[in-house]
């Protein structure tokens, strides 16, 4: 009970912080960029609507807290497919690998993500129309993580990742950093405190071929290329801050509540909470709920600017392949929308 009282005074804490900066910086919205990096692939933590952020552990940790990949004593591996915005044809692809290294208590860690959104006709001035042909815009970024285990109650790591997005004729790249920490106390690490910085990096700007054109010169009567210069736009940097507690049921059972508050650079902020049931450690149901300015309100009324409406919920059976063997794991996990008809993810895991 002692270390339910701290952590209901962290919780206590982030609502406090919340409700002094709730509102967001919106007076930048819209002005960043490489949002695929707020995008989570992940079946696991996004039934949690990424809520977990201090109960995270493995691969998924990459993208809500990179602490928790130090949780991992063994070989994982993890592939998943989203279909985003069900009806809007956009589609998104990872994978994950993660290594423990020796005895030192680090993980290696390595992640994928594609993300697609169909064809796009080509159009012109003199065919508004389309010209018959057709681009894929891609956006694609890797991150290379390190984690490790400092002591009994606490987990850091690093996360730097390669970000590209590109059409046929124009591409933008560039560089994030994500940083976090985990803290664990209670006879069983019951009580758990996190925080993460991600998504901080070099600016991007788009170059390529298609940002020239022909046109005539100022000094005679010819034609020459001319390069129009993109403008640099910031990456969407955030800091993530979250609590969980443990309320054991058994050697083998648990239930986990989870809270959690997002500070972001360039949107509103998000405040949240999860809760997770384990039976076994085979079978795992969540659901969670993230709140932020004028979710309720229509996009008719240019209140609300996301089109997940904030419920998620997932499920995941874990079961071993063999006796002190290979573990194998299917995740799914379904987050509301308006429009479209939800986002759902489906992973699948395995620990070797």
């Amino acid at each position: 009970m002692k270390n339910l009282k701290y952590i209901i005074c962290a919780f206590a804490c982030v609502l406090l912080i919340s409700a002094e900066s709730f509102a967001g910086n919106t007076d930048r919205a819209g002005e960043a960029g490489a949002y695929q990096l707020l995008m989570n692939p992940w079946a696991r933590s996004s039934g949690l609507h990424g809520m977990n952020s201090a109960s995270i552990k493995g691969i998924e940790a990459m993208r809500v807290n990179v602490g928790g990949l130090a949780y991992l004593d063994q070989t994982q591996v993890i592939v998943a497919r989203s279909i985003w915005w069900q009806g809007s044809d956009i589609s998104v692809t990872s994978a994950g690998f993660a290594q423990k290294i020796g005895d030192s208590g680090g993980v290696l860690g390595i992640s994928l993500m594609s993300t697609g959104v169909g064809e796009i006709d080509v159009t012109t001035t003199d065919n508004p129309e389309g010209t018959g042909a057709t681009f894929r815009p891609t956006y694609f970024n890797m991150g290379i993580a390190y984690s490790r285990e400092f002591s009994n109650a606490i987990r850091g790591g690093v996360t730097v990742r390669i970000i590209n997005e590109s059409i046929a004729d124009v591409t933008a790249s560039g560089i994030a950093v994500d940083a976090g920490i985990l803290y664990t106390a209670g006879d069983n690490d019951e009580a758990r405190f996190g925080i993460a910085l991600r998504n901080v990096g070099t600016p991007m700007t788009y170059e390529g071929d298609g940002l020239s054109f022909s046109g005539n010169a100022p000094d005679g009567d010819y034609n020459i290329t001319i390069n129009s210069r993109a403008a640099k736009f910031e990456l969407p940097s955030l800091l993530n801050i979250g609590v969980a507690y443990d309320f054991l049921l058994g050697e083998s059972n648990k239930i986990t509540l989870m809270g959690n508050f997002i500070s972001n650079s360039f949107t509103k902020d998000v405040l949240g909470a999860g809760i997770e049931f384990s039976l076994l450690d085979r079978f795992m149901l969540r659901a969670g709920y993230r709140y932020e300015a004028n979710v309720f309100d229509d996009f008719e009324e240019q209140g609300r600017t996301n089109i997940h409406t904030g419920l998620s919920g997932g499920f995941s059976i874990d079961l071993p392949v063999s006796e002190d063997g290979p573990r194998f794991g299917i995740d799914y996990s379904y987050r509301t929308t308006n429009p479209y008809n939800g986002t759902h993810t489906l992973g699948v895991k395995l620990d070797l």
